[in-house]
């Protein structure tokens, strides 16, 4: 099936910025260089798995055990980290989908030029959402353009061009596991630097690295996205 749903553009992309007459030609010239060195650069359409690591410091707190090595899984709307199989490197729980996705532009004229962070949430439909940080509750969300638009959906970046670099957002690694219910971990990203102080209720609360895998042929096909060139598709619709 050839069809991408739920990111309101069709790929590969490269648009135009809307930038306002004050900010000057050179910064317009300057964004729409950055927007098309992104489209250009094969290895941020590279698509990825997202696995968990806890700093050395923290492992002996209560939950590190548990999320050290987990995994970014996608459903019910939101981003989780659950526990890995260490033989298939995918979720333990089969019926959870695991993040897989890439780095492109957010289309949104009313914005600097955003790296967006997308991923599929189904295998089929291969359908696509944006990963956006909630602006009310800081948790780490996913949609369709128009269901995330409002909220926080980057730029989204790495630590470096290595394979197994972290994800950033904001140019820093702010990311917390909030434990929801027991054995539960839910991410939030810590936008204020003050370990969630007005989110967290009480939950534990766990800072973590997100690992970028990168993953190819069949396991990329397994997920919904195919592994040369971007996505291939023929059609998009809001949903």
């Amino acid at each position: 099936m050839d069809f991408i749903l739920g990111l309101g553009l069709a790929l590969p992309i490269v648009t135009s910025t809307g930038v306002s007459v004050t900010t000057g030609v050179a910064q317009g010239v300057s964004e729409q260089h950055k927007q098309n060195a992104d489209a250009a650069n094969t290895t941020r359409m590279l698509k990825f798995h997202i696995d968990i690591r806890v700093d050395p410091s923290q492992q002996a707190r209560k939950g590190a055990r548990e999320l050290h090595n987990g995994i970014v899984t996608v459903h019910d709307d939101k981003l989780w980290v659950e526990a890995k199989s260490p033989d298939t490197g995918w979720p333990v729980n089969e019926k959870h989908h695991p993040f897989t996705g890439f780095y492109i532009a957010y289309p949104d004229d009313n914005r600097p030029v955003t790296r967006g962070l997308v991923s599929t949430i189904s295998v089929d439909p291969p359908m696509l959402n944006w990963i956006y940080a909630d602006k009310d509750t800081l948790e780490m969300k996913y949609s369709n353009k128009s269901g995330s638009i409002e909220h926080h959906v980057g730029s989204f970046d790495w630590t470096s061009e290595d394979n197994d670099s972290s994800v950033t957002f904001d140019e820093w690694e702010g990311f917390t596991a909030v434990e929801e219910k027991p054995g539960q971990w839910a991410l939030y990203f810590d936008m204020d630097d003050n370990g969630l102080k007005m989110h967290h209720k009480g939950r534990n609360t766990m800072e973590v690295s997100l690992v970028r895998r990168v993953i190819t042929g069949q396991e990329v096909n397994k997920w919904g996205l195919k592994e040369q060139g971007n996505i291939g598709f023929k059609s998009t619709r809001e949903i």
